[in-house]
């Protein structure tokens, strides 16, 4: 008895412990139940015999979400018996500003409106399209990037009055305009100043001496012309769905109470028919049990002897 007991109350602990965890699983488990959906709009025929549901769904929305049970309006029982489901297609536009960016080879400002029409024709990335308008306050023109270029140059240095064509006296190099230029030739002159029996005294000559190097040259490769566009932007949107649920519609007939239940004008008198067969019936076996009672004392009798 006392083993028994103890067993019963083992097993009712671990009862107790071990029911709440199951239900905490079977909870976490359990499938999250759809958000209900609420109709846009509900129209019925005039006999009542069909109501249609309108729901308007966003992409968020799940149409598990929609009522699908039976229900009752107005004395009339409906059942569903399809579920449409229809693309809503919705226009939307918006303000726009598209900026384009264009090379051109001058800045000269008719050269660049040239470049730039009055109206475009734009899709953005995310499908909206429609006709923008230049704005002539938002062009830029600003330089794209520099060239350079070499050239060589050259210069003449005139050196008077030298006492002999000595080119250690000649510069051999010098800058112009900020160039260095180096020595390249020399012409000698000479400036006769005495002549005695052919020969020139006091001679003194002058170098005419030429320098050349190379200068480097930037300039303008390109400009960069920006310019904003403006306008109105649109697009057809799919992204809502229209669920049409129908039912179909019975009445609901009243179901008459025993009060209300008519009793038959003329009918068969059951209860007169019934009550002396039924008397009979319990008469005969009343005289049966007693017979059968009287024989089974007169056997208890005659076997004693």
């Amino acid at each position: 008895m006392r083993k028994a007991f103890f067993l019963s109350t083992v097993v009712l602990c671990l009862t107790a412990v071990l029911t709440p965890a199951a239900l905490a699983a079977e909870m976490a488990l359990a499938p999250e139940a759809p958000q209900v959906c609420y109709p846009a709009a509900i129209t019925r025929s005039d006999d009542g015999s069909e109501l249609k549901k309108l729901y308007d769904l966003g992409p968020e929305d799940d149409p598990a979400g929609i009522p699908r049970s039976d229900f009752e309006q107005d004395g009339i029982h409906y059942t569903l018996t399809d579920l449409l489901r229809q693309e809503l297609p919705e226009y939307d536009e918006r303000q726009h500003t598209e900026t384009v960016s264009l090379q051109s080879p001058s800045k000269d400002m008719a050269s660049v409106l040239s470049l730039l029409p009055q109206e475009r024709e734009f899709v953005t990335e995310d499908g909206y399209t429609g006709t923008l308008t230049l704005r002539l306050d938002t062009v830029q023109v600003e330089v794209s990037g520099y060239g350079s270029a070499e050239k060589e140059v050259s210069a003449i240095r005139s050196y008077p009055n030298l006492a002999d064509q000595d080119t250690a006296n000649i510069p051999k190099t010098i800058e112009d305009n900020g160039h260095t230029l180096t020595l390249q030739s020399i012409d000698w002159q000479t400036d006769n100043t005495a002549i005695a029996d052919g020969y020139a005294l006091g001679d003194r000559f002058t170098a005419v001496a030429t320098y050349t190097g190379t200068a480097t040259s930037s300039y303008v490769t390109g400009y960069t012309v920006t310019a904003d566009y403006t306008g109105t932007v649109g697009r057809i949107n799919l992204d809502r769905v229209r669920y049409v649920a129908i039912f179909e519609g019975t009445a609901i007939l009243p179901v008459p109470s025993p009060a209300d239940a008519e009793v038959p004008a003329a009918s068969f008198p059951w209860i007169a028919v019934l009550l002396p067969l039924g008397a009979i019936l319990i008469a005969g076996a009343t005289m049966g049990a007693v017979l059968l009672f009287k024989r089974r004392q007169e056997s208890e009798e005659v076997e004693p002897e």
